[in-house]
C-alpha cells in the first residue's frame, strides 16, 4: 500500500487524521486518528530488499472508552483485508484513551 493509499483508506472513517501528530496546538477534539510507519521487517532475497514490508501503527485517541466507534475502525481495516492486533492505554498526563491497531503491510510505492 502507497502512503495514498492509507489515508485514503483511514478517511474511511470519517475522523480528523494526522500523520505522527498534529502541528503544535491544532490538534482536534476527540476522537482522531494519527498514523505512522515506525520501522520496517523487509524481506531479503539474493542479499537486497525483495519486498519492502512497513510496519503500521493506527492510533485511535479518545477521551472515553467508545467500543462502537473502534468497531468502525475495525470494519473498515476489515473491509481492506487489513489483519491487525490491538492494544489499548490510559494516557494519564493526556486524558486520553489511546487504541493501536498494529499491522504490517506490502509497500507498492
Amino acid at each position: 500500500m502507497t502512503h495514498n493509499e492509507i489515508v485514503a483508506m483511514l478517511e474511511e472513517a470519517g475522523l480528523p487524521l494526522a500523520y505522527d501528530h498534529f502541528a503544535e496546538g491544532e490538534s482536534p477534539d476527540p476522537p482522531f486518528l494519527v498514523f505512522l510507519f515506525p520501522s520496517s521487517d523487509n524481506f531479503s532475497a539474493d542479499g537486497r530488499v525483495y519486498q519492502k514490508i512497513d510496519t503500521l501503527h493506527i492510533e485511535l485517541y479518545t477521551d472515553l472508552k467508545q467500543p462502537e466507534l473502534e468497531a468502525s475502525i475495525e470494519a473498515v481495516l476489515d473491509g481492506h483485508d487489513i489483519f491487525y492486533n490491538k492494544t489499548e492505554v490510559w494516557i494519564e498526563t493526556e486524558h486520553l484513551y489511546e487504541v493501536l491497531y498494529s499491522t504490517e503491510v506490502l509497500r507498492t510505492d
